[in-house]
């Protein structure tokens, strides 16, 4: 579990994040959303150890970042895992080299050792075959496919994603959010998504935490989401009339 305790984050004058307190469940989705601005990605910054906040606290199972040795620290971020907004892959890597590096840079495993884990997790996105491809050479879903094999290559306890559907085609887009719910429940990882894709939220939302301007607007569930009265969030989540309809199909269901 991570937990968040009234986090400030300002940049000279300007006040980015005005004491967001919250926790995110192992074994669980927990998304992160909110309009341009409205400081979710210096929150995710902060929550990787990226931004270093002016007050307030982060635990990750109990252990206080901000108290934590520098080795300390090293260990802690050896166990968190990233899927970047790009898939950030290494051009002239192949993929299979691609998704070995962070065990070379946070292991002494042998090469033996590094290429088993290498194949096993390969395998389970789907991409047993991909090993010698470079990435110029695979779609976007594929990519993102190989983005997340390597965030998960070292065993991590904490998962961060940064939109991680982002220029993916609607049907992949479901592809990468099951396999990213998946792998949550399957390795019981803390999981934290930033995003600010509708169909990701209703899909896999098993924590949502909403921002405005700097504050925690709202927090709870794709169900909870329907129900929620607070103007903010609807605003925000019914935007378009497609998903006014979902809302008023799912209200009339439940009477």
């Amino acid at each position: 579990m991570v937990e968040v305790k009234e986090i400030h984050k300002s940049f000279g004058d300007i006040k980015v994040l005005k004491g967001i307190s919250t926790t995110f469940e192992k074994g669980k989705t927990n998304l992160i959303i909110g309009q341009s601005g409205s400081g979710k990605t210096v929150f995710l910054k902060c929550l990787l150890g990226l931004f270093t906040p002016e007050q307030g606290t982060i635990s990750y199972d109990g252990k206080v970042y901000s108290e934590l040795s520098a080795d300390d620290k090293r260990e802690l971020r050896a166990e968190m895992g990233m899927v970047f907004q790009g898939s950030a892959l290494f051009d002239s890597m192949t993929i299979a080299e691609n998704v070995m590096f962070p065990l070379r840079m946070f292991t002494k495993q042998s090469k033996s050792e590094m290429e088993d884990r290498v194949d096993f997790v390969l395998k389970r996105v789907n991409l047993a075959d991909a090993h010698k491809k470079k990435p110029s050479e695979a779609s976007g879903g594929m990519q993102k496919r190989v983005a997340i094999a390597r965030a998960i290559v070292n065993n991590p306890k904490y998962l961060f994603c940064d939109e991680p559907n982002s220029g993916l085609d609607p049907k992949t887009a479901i592809v990468i959010d099951n396999l990213i719910q998946e792998i949550t429940q399957e390795y019981n990882i803390t999981t934290m998504i930033n995003s600010h894709d509708m169909n990701s939220v209703m899909e896999i939302g098993q924590k949502i935490v909403f921002l405005k301007d700097g504050l925690k607007a709202w927090e709870g569930s794709n169900e909870t989401i329907f129900k929620t009265d607070n103007e903010t969030v609807t605003d925000f989540v019914y935007s378009s009339e497609l998903m006014k309809k979902v809302r008023q199909m799912y209200l009339e269901e439940k009477q």
